[in-house]
C-alpha cells in the first residue's frame, strides 16, 4: 500500500534509512541531548518497546568519526540546524553498545554473553592495534579481551581503557552509547546471580566516573538502579525518566505522529481502535503510543484490513512483574488489581531508584515497577479530585492491550493456584447435592481470586471452570445440551456421575436469589441434564448465582 515499508523488528537506524522503511523523524533527540552536554551522563529509562534502541543507533550514526552520515538525515529536521551538524557530525570517537543479549540461566552463561559483547566491541575498534599511541601492554591486554581470555578483572576495565585508547588515538575526546544497561542485572535478578553481576556491572561502570576521555555518555534502560548500588561515585549525572518532560517525546509515538502514519499508510478509519488499544501513557508532559504495537498493527490492517488488535508488546515478554505481585497477593493486592480492571486507578508511592534485588521486598517496590515497566500510567493530575502527597501517584491501566496482559496472567495465576487449593470439601458437596456447603466453600474461593471484565457473566464461566479442571473431571462450557446450551458441564467418568450447571449474574445483592431460581428454572424448562443420564447413574444440576463476590447455589430437585 502506497509503496510504504514499516520496520518490524529493525533497530538500526541506518538499515531502516538506506533501505527507506518508514520512518517518524526523532532527530530532534540529537537537539536536545546537545544543548545539554556539559552533562557528562545522560541516563534514559523507559519501559521496553518504546524506540531506545533505534533512538541509539540513531545518535551513534550521527556521531561516529568513522561514518560519513549525511544522506542517512537528509531529510531530517535535524539538518536545519547546520552550525550544529558542521560541529557534531561525524566529528567525535563513538562507542555504542548494547546490553540487551546478556542473559543466563546462571552466571557463567550471562559473563560469557557479557565478554562477547566487549568482545565484539574490542574487534570492531581493531585498527586501534595499528596505533604508536598503544604500547606493548596495552596490545596484549586488548588481545585478550578481543579474544575473551582477560580475566574478569580485565573485563570490568576494559570500557574504561578503550576509551582512553580510543582518545589517544582521535586527540578528541569519546562518546559512549550504552543500551539497555540493566538487561544483565533484571536476568540476573531473576535466575539468582545478582550479586555477581552486579560487581562485574560496576566495575564496566566506571568509565562513566570522572574520566577525563569521555565527552559525554548518553546510557538507556528500563529502570534507573538506585546510586549506590552502580553509579556510586559518578559526577554529574542526570537521569530522563517518564516522569520527567524533557525527552518524552522522543520515545513512543504522539497522537499527531500516529496520525500521520495512519493518514499516508492509508489507514485512517482505524484511528480509534488503535487509540484503544496502543495509546494512554502519560510521559511527563506527553500522551504517547507505544510504538511498536502501533507499527505491528499497521503492517498487518496493511496486509488484511480486518485483522484484529492483537497484544504485540505482550507477546515480547513474559509478563513477570504482574504473576509476582499475584504470587504475594494480599487482600490488599487485590482490590486494587480489582480497581485498575474496573477502570479505576490507585493511589502508590512510587520511587524511581530502585535495586532489582529488592524488587519483591515490598508492595511499594512493586508498584514502581509496574509503573516504571508500561504496566501502568499515571492518572493526570487535573483528573483528580484533589492533589496528592509528594511521590505518590494515582496509577491506571494505560489501554486494552495492557489490560488484555493482566487479564490473561491473572487466569493464569488463577489456573494454576486453584490446583493448590483444598477443593474436596467443594467436590464432596457437588457430588452430594449439599448447596449450602457448595455456596460456603465456592464463596471463599471467590474470595480468592481477582475478579475483571467488571464482573461479566464470562469472569465467572471462567472461575467455575478453573475450579473443576485439572482434577480428574472433563468440563465443557456452554455446550449444546437438551434444548439449549448449559453454562458448566462437569463429567466424572470413573465416578459415573455428571453435573449440569446453569450460571447466572445478579445486578444486586437482592436479586441474588431470584437469580439463582431463575437458573433452576431454565435447567428444568430446558431439560439440560436428561441427555446424560442414559450414559451416567447420577445426573445432579445446580442453578448458580453470583453478585461479586457472594454466591449462592439451588439444587434443582
Amino acid at each position: 500500500m502506497n509503496g510504504i515499508k514499516i520496520p518490524i523488528g529493525r533497530s538500526g537506524f541506518a538499515d531502516i534509512r538506506k533501505n527507506g522503511y518508514y520512518y517518524i523523524d526523532k532527530s530532534g533527540l540529537i537537539r536536545e541531548l546537545l544543548e545539554t552536554d556539559g552533562r557528562q551522563v545522560t541516563l534514559i529509562t523507559r519501559p521496553r518497546r518504546f524506540g531506545k534502541t533505534l533512538g541509539m543507533s540513531m545518535l551513534s550514526e550521527f556521531f561516529d568519526i568513522r561514518k560519513n552520515s549525511v544522506e542517512l538525515f537528509e531529510g531530517l529536521s535535524i539538518m536545519s540546524e547546520k552550525e550544529l551538524c558542521e560541529t557534531w557530525m561525524n566529528q567525535y570517537p563513538t562507542l555504542f553498545l548494547s546490553f540487551k543479549s546478556v542473559d543466563g540461566l546462571g552466571f557463567p552463561k550471562a559473563y560469557e554473553k557479557l565478554m562477547a559483547v566487549i568482545s565484539d566491541l574490542y574487534k570492531e575498534h581493531i585498527y586501534l592495534m595499528e596505533s604508536n599511541q598503544l604500547d606493548s601492554f596495552s596490545k596484549e591486554m586488548y588481545c585478550q579481551v578481543a579474544s575473551q581470555k582477560a580475566a574478569q578483572g580485565m573485563v570490568e576495565n576494559s570500557l574504561l581503557n578503550l576509551t582512553r585508547m580510543m582518545q589517544r588515538y582521535y586527540r578528541k575526546p569519546v562518546i559512549l552509547l550504552m543500551d539497555e544497561y540493566d538487561v544483565p542485572l533484571a536476568k540476573a535478578s531473576d535466575n539468582g546471580y545478582y550479586k555477581e553481576m552486579l560487581d562485574v556491572m560496576k566495575g564496566l561502570m566506571q568509565v562513566v566516573k570522572d574520566n577525563d576521555s569521555l565527552k559525554f555518555a548518553v546510557v538507556t534502560g528500563c529502570l534507573r538502579i538506585a546510586k549506590e548500588s552502580i553509579f556510586t561515585g559518578t559526577n554529574n549525572f542526570v537521569s530522563d525518566t517518564i516522569s520527567d518532560t524533557r525527552l518524552n517525546e522522543y520515545f513512543g509515538f504522539t497522537q499527531k505522529e500516529v496520525d500521520l502514519i495512519l493518514e499516508e499508510t492509508g489507514l485512517s478509519d482505524y484511528r480509534t481502535v488503535i487509540k484503544k488499544w496502543y495509546n494512554g501513557y502519560h510521559f511527563g508532559n506527553f500522551d504517547v503510543y507505544c510504538p511498536w504495537d502501533v507499527m505491528n498493527h499497521v503492517e498487518r490492517l496493511m496486509i488484511d484490513p480486518k485483522a484484529k488488535p492483537e497484544g504485540y508488546w505482550r507477546n515480547s515478554s513474559d509478563n513477570g512483574i504482574i504473576r509476582s505481585f499475584l504470587d504475594v497477593a494480599g487482600d490488599t493486592i487485590t482490590k486494587k488489581f480489582e480497581t485498575l480492571l474496573s477502570g479505576g486507578y490507585v493511589v502508590q508511592r512510587v520511587e524511581e531508584d530502585l535495586a532489582y534485588d529488592d524488587l519483591l521486598y515490598s508492595e511499594e517496590n512493586l508498584w514502581s515497577m509496574l509503573y516504571l515497566t508500561g504496566y501502568v500510567t499515571r492518572v493526570r493530575e487535573e483528573q483528580l479530585k484533589s492533589s496528592l502527597p509528594e511521590k505518590y501517584l494515582a496509577l491506571s491501566i494505560p489501554n486494552r492491550e495492557i489490560e488484555a496482559i493482566f487479564e490473561s496472567t491473572i487466569a493464569k495465576w488463577f489456573q494454576e493456584s486453584t490446583q493448590k487449593w483444598d477443593r474436596k470439601a467443594l467436590f464432596r458437596a457437588v457430588w452430594s447435592g449439599d448447596a449450602q456447603t457448595m455456596t460456603e466453600e465456592m464463596t471463599k474461593l471467590l474470595r480468592k481470586t481477582i475478579s475483571y471484565h467488571d464482573y461479566r457473566e464470562d469472569f465467572y464461566y471462567a472461575f467455575f471452570a478453573g475450579i473443576f479442571a485439572g482434577a480428574g473431571y472433563v468440563v465443557e462450557s456452554n455446550k449444546e445440551h437438551g434444548e439449549g446450551h448449559s453454562d458448566i458441564v462437569v463429567q466424572d467418568y470413573p465416578g459415573d456421575r455428571v453435573a449440569v450447571f446453569e450460571v447466572k449474574y445478579a445486578k444486586s445483592k437482592e436479586q441474588l436469589r431470584k437469580a439463582c431460581e431463575d437458573a433452576v428454572m431454565q435447567i428444568d424448562s430446558k431439560m439440560y441434564g436428561e441427555e446424560f443420564r442414559e450414559d451416567y447413574s447420577k445426573v445432579m444440576c445446580f442453578g448458580v448465582s453470583f453478585f461479586k463476590k457472594r454466591c449462592l447455589v439451588k439444587r434443582k430437585n
